[in-house]
């Protein structure tokens, strides 16, 4: 008997952006189109603010489940060239502002942003709010790695307005640890999770995965045991995403058979789910869950929480805003990678060039279907106006909507969806019901992990 594991565990996106990245029509984008984008963006939304994301690609070690966009050096005379290239970077987005940008979310993530030194980083935030104003209730934010995250990188982050950290525990079995290449006792979680609680922070986030290599049940059961003996304000459960075929991951390190199956897998989360949820957290949305006082938890639960290439946040804002070498931006109306390779990143950034090498402009479908799947994933339902029906081809989307409700997935109204609790570890398949790009042009070989 076919069970929905077998069923729905089948490569699919995780919906950071509609289209996704694969999907983007690179042919009709232009960086001549990108800065029309961005003026109109800024001009429309300036009460509203912006967010700001900033990559640091620098790690000292490979952790091998990462499938980020990273460079292994332990060479930190990279710190402040590279710095230096993200002032100039926003000194070329704020001349096509042309006035000081309210900053209402920025985040650090990498990388390893704690690979730089606090002095440096300190450099880095100041450069950007030199020109900038910051929102009253501005959200700041890092990662931060366990092991090199020291008293002064908090108190440096902390002098200039962080307030929120996010430290990447994975799994506490040794064994896992050594598969994955991250060697970080519960110990060291502890003191720099106690450190940035007495310093100020008011979130402190643990990151867990579950699907790791060698990586069971009871595996799961132990970290959160330990997690919640530090009560973390967030807890992101994670799903391991295998993609070995990816550049400049160490993936392809693992056998399949060093991984759990899709059904020990699906066990894992649903445990961690229950445990989680026995210990008073509070479920999000897809892989996040927080206390009843953060403002994720009243985000989701005042309808005001948002999705984007950060991963869910507490507010919208209309632009986002990536610098540095692979980030992504958001005008709402297109989207814009940067260029991967460092040097590069750093040569354009140098001759006043935005270092954007492809992008997508959204079409008036492409703005309705990210509507409903940004809809499903931070609210666990959608709705529509009959008028929509005729910009969509919404007959393909019921089809593939009407097996989803017979699997009791979702419950489908006249001109609504509600998901299920049963659905909820299937959000990104209804999701992609709605993608009608992925149903358009399917895939010949593997773009995405597997949504189970």
């Amino acid at each position: 008997m076919c069970t929905l594991i077998d069923k729905y565990n089948v490569p699919g996106p995780r919906y950071t952006s509609y289209p996704t990245v694969p999907y983007w029509d690179v042919n009709g984008f232009s960086g001549k189109h990108w800065k029309a984008a961005i003026k109109e963006c800024f001009e429309a939304s300036q009460e509203e603010g912006i967010s700001v994301y900033i990559h640091l690609p620098f790690c000292e070690s490979m952790c091998t489940f990462c499938g980020c966009h990273k460079r292994i050096t332990k060479r930190h005379e990279v710190e402040v060239p590279y710095i230096n290239s993200i002032i100039k970077e926003w000194s070329l987005y704020r001349e096509l502002f042309g006035k000081r940008p309210l900053i209402k979310e920025l985040h650090l993530g990498g990388g390893t942003p704690t690979f730089f030194s606090p002095e440096n980083l300190t450099k880095l935030i100041n450069g950007i709010f030199r020109f900038a104003h910051k929102a009253p209730n501005a959200e700041l934010s890092f990662e931060g790695h366990p092991n090199n995250t020291t008293k002064a990188h908090l108190q440096a982050l902390y002098n200039v307005g962080f307030r929120r950290v996010c430290f990447g525990v994975q799994d506490y079995n040794p064994d896992v640890q050594v598969a994955i290449n991250r060697i970080q006792p519960f110990e060291r979680v502890k003191y720099v999770t106690e450190l940035a609680r007495g310093i100020g922070y008011t979130s402190i986030g643990h990151d867990l995965i579950y699907g790791l290599p060698f990586q069971t049940v009871e595996d799961v059961k132990n970290s959160i045991v330990h997690t919640n003996e530090l009560r973390p304000d967030r807890i992101a459960f994670y799903s391991y995403a295998h993609v070995p075929w990816r550049k400049g991951n160490g993936q392809r390190g693992y056998r399949n058979e060093d991984l759990p199956s899709p059904k020990d897998k699906k066990l894992q989360y649903e445990i961690g789910k229950q445990w989680l949820t026995a210990m008073s957290y509070k479920d999000i949305g897809m892989d996040h869950f927080a206390v009843g006082s953060d403002s994720l938890y009243h985000a989701a639960k005042n309808g005001t929480l948002h999705r984007n290439f950060m991963g869910y946040t507490a507010s919208k804002t209309a632009l986002l805003i990536g610098l540095g070498a692979s980030s992504i931006s958001d005008s709402w109306h297109a989207f814009a990678q940067n260029v991967k390779s460092i040097e590069e990143y750093q040569h354009l950034v140098d001759h006043d060039i935005i270092p954007v090498y492809r992008g997508h402009l959204l079409t008036e479908e492409d703005k309705l279907v990210r509507k409903h799947i940004l809809n499903l994933m931070c609210h666990f339902e959608t709705s529509w106006e009959i008028a929509q029906t005729h910009h969509l081809d919404f007959q393909h989307i019921l089809d593939h909507l009407s097996e989803l409700e017979a699997d009791g997935l979702l419950s489908l109204g006249v001109n609504s969806i509600k998901v299920t609790e049963k659905g909820r570890p299937f959000i990104r398949n209804i999701g992609m019901a709605f993608d009608l790009k992925l149903q358009r042009n399917k895939p010949e070989t593997r773009l995405f992990s597997m949504t189970v």
